[in-house]
């Protein structure tokens, strides 16, 4: 169903917002995300998480951790990243928590760089050490980096994020990014009604004056903490309708069928803008992403109650060939709908946290 209040602008979003309908479509696997820090791998400072503060995160995201649960040894992620390369991913993202809290973050990178097949490394960051490892991060084979960035007004960045450092510290690690080579850069913006949707201007001004790429994504209800209510979620087509009127934007084709941003270039090409719809426009007809977390479980929706076990299949000793077919006959049997069936109040549905899957 059609959620929200998206303005007759919707239909201007034209061929830049390519999204299927009606039945769930098969879509063949295209990129995964793997978690590198669980609340188990480091001390973790205020900064650790990119939306559920640290205090009380334990008691709160509860049966989704697991004290002895951990996937472990990189060895692994690289065995099933492979494993996953060879069923036809080519991008693959690095998240978190915070994945930069683990010091010998570059040596998964190394690892998963070594993989014949991959055409995009990335990792998203919070920047809160973007700024002291961009360099080591490129030497080890990272392509490029997302950075979250809700907004350049202190107050406003600390209260969506309960973070414990500056907004100049997440700029410092985006040139920084920019300087080693870990680029196009993206910047990722969630948008809430009523706290940063008046700065959406001027992040735009800030981030087209460097070129990079800033997305906007709608407040979606990600695990059952963020307190989401319907209300709170300003559209795509809203944003764009605001920005149109402030800048000259052009529609850009979507590179691939399921790239989840929609996007839009400045006529004088620098630097482009994207908008992720989950909500008022969903696509989950043709999601192409994977989730592997830091405990060993697969989510194939980033919405889901629960994941698969992968950690169980690895101790069973099946061979590679088997690790296979039981990969592709879970992506093949997958129905997950979430965002086409919501509704507006979703405070009575198991939903993971952002913080066990990474975004």
């Amino acid at each position: 169903a059609e959620l929200g209040r998206v303005p007759a602008l919707a239909a201007a979003l034209g061929s830049a917002l390519v999204r299927s309908e009606g039945s769930l479509a098969r879509e063949p696997l295209y990129l995964a995300r793997v978690l590198l820090v669980d609340l188990h791998d480091v001390e973790a400072p205020p900064e650790c998480l990119r939306i559920d503060p640290c205090h009380g995160l334990g008691q709160r995201v509860g049966p989704y951790l697991s004290l002895n649960g951990s996937l472990g040894r990189f060895s692994r992620r690289h065995m099933f990243t492979r494993l996953l390369v060879e069923l036809g991913v080519q991008k693959v993202r690095i998240t978190g928590g915070e994945p930069l809290l683990r010091r010998d973050a570059t040596d998964l990178v190394r690892q998963l760089a070594a993989i014949d097949g991959i055409r995009d490394l990335a990792l998203t960051t919070n920047g809160s050490a973007l700024g002291a490892m961009a360099k080591e991060l490129k030497a080890a084979g990272l392509h490029r980096v997302t950075v979250s960035l809700d907004a350049l007004d202190e107050s406003v960045f600390s209260g969506m994020n309960d973070v414990g450092f500056p907004v100049q510290r997440v700029l410092h690690g985006i040139q920084a990014a920019v300087e080693a080579g870990l680029t196009p850069v993206k910047v990722n913006m969630v948008v809430k009604r009523g706290v940063n949707e008046d700065l959406v201007v001027p992040m735009v001004q800030a981030f087209h004056e460097r070129g990079h790429a800033l997305r906007f994504i709608e407040f979606m209800d990600v695990g059952t903490t963020n307190g989401w209510k319907l209300d709170q979620v300003v559209s795509a087509a809203e944003l764009l309708e605001r920005l149109r009127g402030e800048f000259d934007l052009e529609p850009i084709q979507p590179a691939y069928r399921g790239e989840v941003a929609s996007r839009w270039r400045h006529a004088d090409g620098k630097g482009e803008l994207g908008f992720v719809t989950s909500v008022t426009r969903p696509f989950c007809g043709d999601c192409t992403r994977l989730r592997l977390s830091a405990d060993g479980h697969l989510f194939t929706c980033l919405f889901a109650a629960k994941g698969h076990d992968l950690k169980g299949q690895l101790r069973g000793g099946g061979s590679d060939g088997e690790l296979r077919t039981w990969l592709a006959g879970l992506w093949k049997a997958r129905d997950d709908r979430y965002s086409e069936t919501r509704a507006a109040n979703t405070d009575s549905t198991d939903r993971v946290e952002m913080s066990y899957i990474g975004g």
